[in-house]
């Protein structure tokens, strides 16, 4: 999203004139990366919708990549986390649909691929915010919740379609979408989408596309092998990288405690109980992430988890009470390092390095966004040792060490508690924080929703697997925040298709 800053007057000749109005990654901009939407080329349509949403002035990344856009040029654009990638496409998107005639049945003019169902909503709720005035339509589409509402909400045809792939080929093996319409390609989050777990359903989603097409690949981090394979899909890319490649925003503090495993829940423990803050915890693997919310219980702190196995109806929850300020902790895996946005997270603690680095950038810009400060804190067993020299040689920092004292960590004062229970001092944990304005209390233990969600094997040798790449969809990023309550309420639901009427 753009930033959100009025400068008083128009003299943008030097930014650190203004420190004030301009957030710490604009800070040492050179001028012509530092603009006013209303001189990128933008119709009176979409400066009236991006005025109202309280923007007046492009990031970098927005200044270059709009009018390349509008121009036709293919593009792949690296930015950090936060800076307003999405609105860099979305924007000239919806202003070169906007005067063309009406999609035919069950056809698409752009398709807007992203790695998970999370971003896709995100992305969808961006379209619609800024194309409000105008009458393009656009439709997302992902996986978990019900395809027959998806099915017809396609029939009727579509200018933009979000989509996760796996969903996205189901729907196309079943005729339910065409692609022979398809002007426009953009990959969101490019790197995870181009990465391994993700290769063979873009390969198979890029050889049914027109081969006359514009290419975007939007993404905080481009390794030098994505970005090989990036340039046999793009045509003559224009490469915008307004900051130093896998570079972590300026407003984030980064600390690191060394730490032993038996120490390490203790010390997590005593960080968030000296918090008043919403806090996003990030475990490397799902078991993890459930285990460290019981474990959490025991110290009287209130947390919930997120991961792939969970259920779309879980996850959405998960997020929605994060979101609604009804717990204070979030445990989560990968799945939500990509996508999130939530207003003033002031947190993020990494209870487990990631294994691949470029992760460690996506998990820690949860915080510090739009110029807020942050703060990211990593526990660093002596096996993960080597994690964190790549980490630090990645982003070229060398973080420094806090020390504890172990006498002053806590002991879990709580045993584990029946779920039945749980579920009862959650709800009336939630209902506490919601009468208690400023004051977050964090005395109801709870623990991770049951009901993991695994691929099911097919029974009987007749038996057909199921079509998509369900697992891949599951096991990415998440949402965008704000107090937009219609996404999340659709998602409740179970609707797995939005649709964008006429203005």
């Amino acid at each position: 999203m753009p930033a959100r800053f009025k400068p008083a007057g128009n003299d943008f000749s030097d930014p650190g004139a203004h420190p004030r109005l301009v957030p710490d990654y604009i800070q040492g901009v050179h001028s012509e990366n530092f603009m006013e939407f209303s001189n990128l080329g933008l119709n009176p349509a979409l400066l009236r919708a991006v005025a109202e949403s309280g923007y007046t002035i492009a990031t970098p990344i927005q200044t270059q990549a709009i009018p390349a856009v509008l121009q036709g040029r293919d593009i792949m654009a690296a930015a950090q986390t936060g800076t307003g990638k999405t609105a860099g496409f979305t924007l000239p998107m919806l202003q070169m649909l906007a005067d063309t005639p009406a999609a035919k049945e069950r056809h698409i003019k752009a398709l807007v691929l992203t790695p998970t169902r999370e971003l896709a909503a995100q992305v969808q709720e961006s379209i619609a915010t800024y194309g409000v005035h105008t009458k393009v339509r656009s439709v997302v589409i992902f996986g978990g919740v019900n395809i027959g509402p998806q099915i017809k909400a396609l029939k009727q045809g579509t200018d933009i379609l979000v989509a996760t792939p796996g969903r996205l080929l189901d729907l196309y093996q079943q005729k339910a979408v065409s692609f022979e319409s398809i002007q426009m390609l953009v990959l969101d989050e490019a790197d995870r989408m181009l990465d391994m777990g993700f290769i063979r359903d873009i390969r198979r989603i890029l050889a049914i596309l027109p081969k006359k097409r514009q290419n975007l690949m939007f993404s905080a981090t481009f390794s030098p092998e994505i970005r090989d394979l990036a340039r046999t899909i793009c045509r003559d890319p224009l490469e915008i990288d307004v900051s130093p490649r896998n570079s972590t925003v300026k407003a984030i503090s980064q600390e690191i405690y060394m730490v032993s495993k038996e120490n390490k829940l203790g010390l997590l423990a005593k960080l968030l109980s000296e918090t008043p803050d919403q806090v996003l915890v990030f475990s490397r693997t799902k078991h993890g992430a459930n285990n460290l919310v019981k474990k959490l219980a025991g110290f009287r702190l209130n947390a919930a988890a997120i991961h792939g196995n969970k259920s779309q109806a879980q996850r959405t929850k998960a997020l929605s009470d994060f979101k609604n300020d009804r717990i204070q902790i979030l445990v989560a895996t990968d799945i939500a390092a990509r996508g999130i946005d939530i207003d003033q997270l002031a947190m993020v603690i990494n209870f487990d390095l990631p294994q691949v680095p470029e992760d460690y950038v996506h998990r820690i810009g949860r915080t510090g966004r739009a110029g807020a400060s942050g703060l990211a804190v990593s526990l660093v067993t002596e096996d993960e040792t080597k994690q964190l020299k790549q980490i630090q040689r990645l982003i070229k920092i060398e973080i420094p060490v806090k020390r504890f004292d172990v006498q002053d960590l806590p002991q879990a004062t709580v045993k584990e508690v029946p779920e039945t229970a749980q579920r009862q001092q959650r709800q009336a944990s939630g209902a506490n924080r919601s009468r208690s304005a400023g004051n977050k209390p964090r005395r109801h233990p709870e623990s991770q929703e049951q009901g993991a969600r695994s691929a099911r094997k097919p029974q009987g040798r007749n038996s057909k697997p199921r079509q998509g790449n369900q697992q891949t969809e599951a096991n990415a990023a998440a949402p965008k925040s704000g107090n937009r309550s219609g996404i999340w309420s659709s998602l409740k639901q179970g609707f797995g298709q939005m649709v964008k009427g006429a203005a």
